[in-house]
């Protein structure tokens, strides 16, 4: 059974007078464990997808399916803790709490799964030593880098344990390095844990990872291309 499985996903907004539209028709499935390239020009509706995907919109027609459960008939309450539980998420604006240390937002979300304590405070320290963040932990998100700060939202969506996540232009701040060494932190977890990722990339280091590319173009899915073996995570 496919872990995401999206049928006819249409999804159009309103602009004054205009009814615009983001997708058209978009049928996607993800299998557990895949790790996958979303690729397109600006407005293709990389973004609307995973937004749908993550249940963060609603689309204004179409089915969305998490191992064989419908979101659309989830309530408000199910969704949110679809969200809490199942999907970590890395947004292009970091998302970071203003008030909380790095180590306190890598910690949240744990928090709120209700996880010990002791396991939140350990699992954060590990996932930002991964990220090379350790020595920053107790600094606020604006007293790092943007770089940094970015660091701290792969931690955050990793640590919590998620069986997908989305990432929305992961490495778009990042130097060559680290983008590096966040792509085979994921890597591994895909590999070790069966933890599916969906990139919305424009970042050619991405794609070469990837091991299924996935082009929109217009709102529609242009050219699915798979087979990418040699640049699958090992």
């Amino acid at each position: 059974m496919a872990l995401v499985d999206a049928r006819g996903l249409t999804k159009t907004y309103r602009q004054g007078d205009v009814d615009v539209p983001a997708l058209r028709g978009v049928d996607l499935a993800l299998e557990p464990g895949e790790f996958t390239a979303l690729v397109g020009p600006s407005g293709s509706g990389k973004t609307t997808l995973l937004n749908l995907i993550g249940a963060l919109d609603t689309p204004t027609d179409g089915t969305i399916h998490l191992n064989g459960t419908d979101l659309g008939a989830m309530g408000e309450a199910e969704l949110a803790d679809y969200r809490l539980l199942h999907v970590g998420f890395i947004f292009q604006a970091y998302n970071l709490i203003p008030v909380l240390s790095a180590l306190e937002n890598v910690e949240f979300v744990m928090v709120l799964q209700g996880r010990p304590r002791a396991e939140c405070r350990r699992r954060a320290r590990y996932y930002l030593e991964r990220v090379g963040l350790a020595e920053l932990a107790h600094r606020r998100p604006k007293a790092l880098s943007g770089g940094q700060q970015q660091r701290v939202a792969v931690a955050r969506a990793l640590a919590a344990g998620p069986r997908l996540v989305l990432a929305d232009e992961p490495t778009a701040n990042l130097d060559s390095e680290t983008a590096a060494g966040l792509l085979a932190l994921m890597g591994e977890l895909n590999h070790e844990e069966g933890v599916t990722f969906l990139f919305s990339t424009h970042d050619r280091r991405v794609m070469e990872r990837a091991r299924r590319i996935v082009r929109l173009r217009d709102g529609r899915i242009a050219e699915p291309d798979e087979g990418h073996g040699s640049h699958a995570v090992p």
